[in-house]
């Protein structure tokens, strides 16, 4: 029997003591028992999210909480500059499509960074846009985005800021207030170690006034219904409550280890597997990589389907492929949220000889020692310091 890792970029694992608060039996959603997890569970989002704003639970995968965040802080017929550099930077147009929303479409290599320049001489050309639609980081590409400059630039205009963190808060530094993010939507089966099912928006003041400012086309996602209910501690719509009961256990051990702890383990995950892999000769894709997952090129001569079959079938180890333009030609690994050393040790070594198995020279152990080593060296600095 082989055991299970998900080590993809969402959903990810999710540790037992989560699990068992899952099994409970279902109490009311309106109850005061319920009321009162909700209230605990806004204020650790807070500290998780480094935020000061209000946040609001919504029912809902992440891409729930980019929609919210587009209808309610453009009006139809308004402007949007979107940063697209991935599947998922792209998906912001398609919203904004949907709503009647003129989206200014940014486009930047998958696989690279944005240009904050670029922003800067789009906001300057669009003086009009109401919002900048962005994503810490992009997980069709493994990317991390420079959000704190985009934020600094975007923070000098009328315009708010708009941020998938999805796949990003909880693995990689985030600091909504410190970097000008306005809106940051989050997905709850990332980094923050649940099932999918909820979602969760930040609001800064600067973007409730652009939300005050009109009546969104919006019902289900209305922020302004979801504010007037978080008063009373309460969501407008049935929530996934019994989720929400099991973010308390999630964001009772984020707090446990310290957010910058958090942090600061996976960047360090981030930077052994990429050693790894980059020393059995594969390249990875992105040149600004995010610190929750891994994107490498499949090597010529293998075929990214049955490599990731052998990860699997013989492992027990599921990865993902690439999306859209780049189907078939990568492989991702997640190391986010309840993932440690050993599983990303443990996927290296699958790694090596799954490649084998197809045909590809490796060297036994040599992505595994890479890893090792980063390990090891980031273990011995923080002993140092």
């Amino acid at each position: 029997m082989r055991k299970p890792r998900l080590m993809t970029p969402g959903p990810a694992m999710v540790p037992e003591d989560v699990l068992l608060e899952l099994a409970r039996p279902v109490i009311h959603h309106r109850s005061a028992e319920a009321k009162q997890v909700i209230t605990e569970v806004t204020e650790g989002l807070k500290y998780v999210f480094q935020t000061t704003n209000d946040v609001m639970i919504l029912t809902a995968s992440g891409t729930g909480a980019m929609e919210a965040a587009a209808v309610n802080s453009v009006p139809p017929g308004g402007k949007a500059i979107v940063l697209s550099a991935g599947y998922f930077g792209a998906r912001w147009a398609s919203i904004c499509k949907a709503y009647g929303i003129q989206a200014i479409a940014l486009e930047t290599e998958w696989g690279r960074p944005v240009d904050p320049q670029t922003v800067a001489n789009a906001l300057k050309q669009h003086p009009d846009a109401v919002c900048v639609m962005g994503t810490l980081s992009e997980t069709s590409t493994g990317t991390g985005h420079p959000v704190e400059a985009i934020g600094k630039i975007v923070a000098g205009t009328d315009a708010i800021f708009a941020v998938d963190g999805i796949s990003g808060v909880g693995a990689m530094e985030c600091r909504p207030d410190d970097w000008n993010i306005d809106i940051l939507c989050v997905g709850s089966q990332k980094a923050l170690m649940l099932p999918p099912g909820l979602a969760f928006v930040s609001v800064s003041p600067k973007a409730w006034a652009r939300i005050d400012a009109f009546d969104s086309h919006s019902f289900y996602f209305n922020l302004k219904a979801a504010r007037k209910k978080a008063k009373e501690f309460d969501t407008p719509y049935t929530p996934a409550h019994t989720l929400i009961l099991a973010l308390k256990a999630a964001i009772n051990r984020i707090k446990s280890e310290g957010i910058e702890n958090v942090w600061m383990r996976h960047r360090v995950m981030s930077e052994a597997c990429q050693a790894g892999v980059q020393a059995l000769g594969l390249e990875l894709l992105s040149t600004r990589p995010a610190e929750g997952l891994t994107a490498f090129l499949v090597p010529a001569g293998v075929s990214e389907s049955k490599l990731r079959a052998s990860l699997t079938d013989r492992f027990g180890i599921a990865t993902v492929g690439g999306q859209d333009k780049l189907k078939g030609k990568i492989i991702r690994i997640g190391h986010m949220g309840y993932t440690d050393e050993l599983d990303v040790i443990a996927t290296l070594a699958a790694l090596e000889m799954a490649l084998a198995g197809l045909g590809f020279e490796v060297e036994p152990g040599r992505a595994v020692t890479a890893a090792q080593q980063v390990l090891m060296g980031a273990r011995q600095a923080v002993a140092v310091g």
